[in-house]
């Protein structure tokens, strides 16, 4: 059994120890809203945030978490930056489909909690995530909203 804290709660996972985080979180912990999108760490729609560092779980093996603290899109909100960025994202309705905004949310926050008032080059920097929409423009707005 791997101990790992997710949301402010301890599980015990029965998975072997080199499972990707995200495959534990989906498919042992119910927790959907994280999502798949490549399965190579490139497209960001697995995005979690690590100790508040975003980090692409699709190819973090669960063993590598440890004591960290893990956070998912379900608890982004009982963050005060998480909050305030998916507030943003409503406001200036970002999302299209939808699939990678929960990854763009996110690495959006994870943003935010380094860089409290980024320039649009360290959006561009930070944003990474692949949108298959092309909201960047929408998402880049509501960064910015959420900054403040």
């Amino acid at each position: 059994m791997i101990p790992l804290t997710v949301n402010g709660t301890t599980h015990h996972v029965d998975v072997e120890p080199d499972t990707p985080l995200l495959f534990v979180l989906r498919d042992t912990l119910g927790m959907t809203g994280t999502k798949y999108g490549c399965g190579i760490a490139q497209c960001g729609a697995c995005t979690v945030l690590v100790d508040g560092e975003a980090m692409r779980s699709c190819q973090f093996p669960v063993d590598a978490v440890g004591a960290s603290q893990v956070t998912t899109i379900e608890a982004i909100e009982e963050d005060a930056v998480g909050a305030r960025v998916v507030e943003a994202w409503v406001s200036v309705e970002a999302p299209q489909c939808g699939y990678c905004q929960s990854g763009q949310v996110m690495a959006a926050t994870a943003l935010l909690k380094a860089v409290p008032k980024p320039t649009d080059e360290d959006i561009a920097d930070a944003m990474t995530n692949l949108c298959r929409c092309g909201t960047y423009n929408m998402i880049a707005d509501a960064i910015r909203q959420a900054a403040g």
